[in-house]
């Protein structure tokens, strides 16, 4: 794909964020079991603090004119950035864009990075751990947390790396 390009999202691109973030979350319901609100919609808070909270930042990535993916990074304001949400649709999935959206928005904000994601989702973890080592080489780790709110569930594996300016 060529074209690609990644920028801060703004008020005029909230209708196509809140289009991929429903994507987004359709296909991580699979890992959470979550469902659809009566309305067809699912939880979007982090998506809404993205775009009014200062220590949050929506990126929109696009090929040409189409929207291809978003990225929700939080944190800003402290000691470790969290990709909070990142998204490709399929259409754009393993033509390397991911690998190169996530490059850009870390090096946006230096500093260390962390990154959640369920192991049962076997397309991120693959994914995850081939970014944290093209990003950082062997100076990444990786743990697991219990999803806060939800016993229920497995715990999340996340990945940290620090990206330098």
């Amino acid at each position: 794909m060529s074209g690609i390009s990644l920028r801060l999202a703004n008020d005029a691109d909230r209708s196509v964020m809140e289009h991929l973030w429903l994507m987004f979350r359709h296909d991580l319901s699979e890992f959470g079991g979550q469902l659809p609100r009566p309305d067809g919609t699912f939880r979007s808070e982090w998506l809404q603090a993205a775009f009014t909270d200062p220590d949050w930042a929506p990126y929109l990535l696009l090929s040409g004119e189409h929207p291809v993916g978003l990225a929700l990074v939080r944190g800003l304001g402290g000691h470790t950035r969290v990709l909070n949400g990142f998204f490709v649709v399929r259409g754009a999935r393993r033509s390397g864009i991911g690998i190169r959206a996530v490059q850009e928005v870390v090096a946006k904000h230096p500093g260390p990075w962390e990154v959640a994601f369920q192991d049962a989702n076997v397309g991120a973890v693959s994914f995850w751990r081939r970014v944290a080592a093209e990003i950082a080489g062997d100076g990444w780790a990786e743990d697991r947390r219990p999803v806060p709110g939800r016993p229920d569930l497995p715990p999340d594996v996340w990945i940290s790396f620090d990206v330098r300016a």
